[in-house]
């Protein structure tokens, strides 16, 4: 991330990272701790972590720096993952550069991943990882990665929005809200299933200050139906929202289970519970 004032916020690993795709060498870059680097402010109903600029370093972006990306051919996952993506997977990910690099190109113009990261470098990292991960492995829980990578996408693309407002980035904030509950949901069919696994080896996030497991998953979950699922038919809406409070209410049950929880999830559960209550009790007065 650039800085006019030449303050070291970031650095750069001293080993490079071979891209498996096409074998060149980049170094990865994380943000600097300590100093007054960081400070944090609210939690948002959606689980993520602010930050107040400091006098001395401004604003910084912790999620920017999170996922790996190729500066030659943008094939990004995150760094657990980046070279443990099979052969044939890559294989696949190889005929696909072309289509990825177009695709970005849409949306952000001017990526340079061989120098410090700016928000849009952030962005479009979670956007070429949910294009990277479509091809990935279900040992590596891709379609939850691709939800995770979606929520991340809208959560910069509203600070986009906060920056430069006549650039339609709350419209793609909107998408990829949409994305990300379409993916949330996707990864709870698939476990169901059987087709791809959930387990507690997972990062669940959603943010990076703390790791609210299984559990922060559901409530993202019904949150996201909840504020960007279907909403035109009301017999849909019902029976979505319907669905989305069987999933929240695991949450906060009764003895032990729920006190064992963390009360920022069981808080924000149980107002969302009674928000989609609410709203199911208007909806059926309407029927």
């Amino acid at each position: 991330m650039s800085d006019t004032n030449s303050i070291k916020i970031t650095f750069f690993s001293k080993n490079p990272t071979v891209c498996p795709n096409c074998k060149t060498k980049f170094f990865k870059e994380d943000l600097l701790s300590g100093g007054g680097r960081l400070m944090a402010s609210d939690l948002t109903e959606e689980m993520r972590r602010m930050y107040e600029p400091s006098k001395k370093y401004g604003e910084l972006y912790p999620l920017i720096y999170q996922v790996l990306v190729c500066p030659s051919c943008f094939y990004a996952a995150y760094p657990q993952d980046f070279t443990e993506i099979g052969d044939e997977e890559i294989a696949t990910i190889k005929e696909d550069t072309d289509r990825r690099i177009e695709s970005i190109s849409y949306i952000l113009e001017g990526l340079d991943f061989s120098e410090s990261r700016n928000i849009k470098e952030g962005v479009a990292s979670y956007y070429l990882a949910m294009m990277c991960y479509d091809f990935a492995d279900k040992a590596l829980f891709p379609t939850f990665k691709r939800g995770l990578s979606a929520l991340r996408a809208a959560w910069l693309f509203n600070d986009l929005h906060g920056k430069y407002s006549g650039e339609n980035y709350d419209y793609l904030a909107s998408l990829f809200y949409r994305k990300a509950r379409y993916y949330y949901f996707l990864a709870i069919d698939r476990a169901q299933n059987g087709e791809e696994p959930l387990d507690t080896s997972i990062n669940y996030g959603p943010d990076l200050d703390k790791n609210y497991g299984y559990d922060g998953f559901l409530y993202i979950s019904g949150l996201l139906e909840f504020k960007y699922g279907p909403k035109k038919d009301v017999d849909r809406r019902i029976k979505a929202l319907e669905n989305a409070r069987r999933i929240v209410s695991k949450l906060f049950g009764t003895g032990k289970a729920s006190k064992s929880k963390p009360s920022a999830i069981l808080d924000k559960a149980r107002d969302l519970y009674e928000q989609m209550n609410r709203e199911v009790k208007e909806l059926e007065g309407e029927g």
